[in-house]
């Protein structure tokens, strides 16, 4: 760690005011302090609150929260691919198909994405923003591994510069990032982002009567159709692959690090336990998805109605969603009774998305981009009623 820091201190000069590369001086300080503290002190007048967390800490305990669902993620998209063309492998082979598909993507995002933030932060001369270490990690992780790599780049080129440079990096982005990323896919090259998976590694065909469509897409299939969703999943390669247990556990098809709701609790215990991710917003997404299950359970009228509202709880990227989206300390809403209502809707919303309309499988990419929009709303309105209940108590 010496060498490091007698390196960085003998770069230094060039990069300060004068040198030759003072243009480059966010550059440098941004790599030197990820493994350094900052040359900041404290003043020595006033008040002062010192914290060994700052936002580069935190958006690392972020990325590694994330990892569980990565890692199960490059091992299940191996034993999907390996399932769908009827093999038996060891896990070491898994491992090596699924960090074929998934490392390229994570290159990709991070690579461009960085590329991208550098640009900004030398034409603007402001400090890197470390707020893209989680959003390279989640680009990847929600997109499914047979994406175009070129799609990835240009997903994030958008995201980057509409999502969060354009209001003015970031702090100041009103949408999620990675999912401002996965909406530009999914309505630009809609084909790519969803649909079959993990058939085409390698030249091996699938076998005869396998399908690597996702349990929601099943859902809204069977709602066109009229069918019967539950004798859909069952009669899907085996009677156990859409078992709840199954679907909790991950190995399913679907997005990377989307299919695990057990991977993506483990990232959320690390989240709340660190008191980086708000356990109000994870727990009433849930309890809104289940809520609005329970409602469409009740009123019937097609099988994805009827689909059991715990097996939303499990379907899709709910979870993931939950935990790593809605949790967004920038776009999510800031007051304690506003996290309670903003999560709900999400939750809500995500439900009704998926069901009332089956263009849109997946529900929980829109439900929180819309909510991301009324998070400053529902936070005005829940700080108004907080002043208007302190004046009559003022006034009494």
């Amino acid at each position: 760690m010496k060498a490091l820091q007698k390196l960085f201190d003998n770069l230094k000069p060039n990069f300060e005011k004068g040198g030759k590369w003072e243009k480059f001086y966010t550059l440098y300080e941004g790599h030197r302090t990820i493994v350094f503290a900052p040359d900041l002190i404290t003043g020595n007048k006033g008040a002062q609150i010192k914290d060994a967390v700052d936002l580069k800490r935190i958006m690392i305990t972020v990325v590694i929260a994330m990892i569980p669902a990565l890692l199960f993620g490059v091992w299940n998209v191996g034993h999907q691919h390996f399932i769908s063309i009827g093999e038996e492998a060891t896990l070491l082979d898994k491992l090596w198909i699924g960090a074929y598909a998934v490392v390229p993507i994570l290159i990709v995002s991070y690579a461009v994405g960085l590329l991208t933030e550098f640009i900004f932060c030398v034409i603007r001369n402001h400090p890197i923003s470390e707020g893209y270490l989680v959003t390279g990690m989640l680009i990847a992780l929600i997109v499914p591994p047979t994406i175009p790599l070129w799609q990835v780049a240009l997903a994030t080129i958008f995201a980057v510069v509409i999502g969060k440079e354009a209001f003015g990096g970031t702090g100041m982005n009103i949408l999620n990032v990675a999912l401002t990323a996965r909406a530009f896919l999914y309505f630009a090259y809609p084909s790519d982002i969803s649909g079959e998976v993990w058939t085409y590694f390698g030249d091996k065909m699938p076998v005869d009567g396998y399908s690597g469509a996702t349990v929601l897409a099943y859902g809204a299939t069977a709602a066109s159709n009229g069918t019967n969703m539950m004798a859909d999943l069952a009669g899907h390669w085996s009677a156990e692959m859409f078992s709840f247990w199954n679907m909790f556990i991950g190995i399913i098809p679907g997005s990377i690090g989307e299919t695990s709701t057990l991977m993506c609790l483990i990232g959320a215990a690390i989240l709340i336990g660190t008191g980086v991710g708000s356990w109000k917003i994870i727990f009433s997404v849930f309890g809104g998805a289940y809520a609005m299950g329970l409602l469409f359970n009740a009123v019937g009228g097609n099988s994805y109605m009827d689909f059991p509202a715990h097996y939303h709880l499990v379907a899709g990227g709910l979870a993931f969603g939950a935990v790593y989206m809605a949790t967004d300390p920038v776009s999510a809403a800031q007051t304690e009774v506003g996290k309670w209502i903003y999560g709900f809707l999400i939750g809500v919303l995500t439900v009704l998305i998926r069901v009332v309309n089956p263009a849109y499988p997946e529900g929980i990419m829109l439900a929180v981009l819309f909510m991301n929009v009324f998070a400053p709303l529902i936070d005005y309105y829940v700080v108004d009623a907080n002043k208007k209940r302190r004046l009559k108590r003022a006034t009494v």
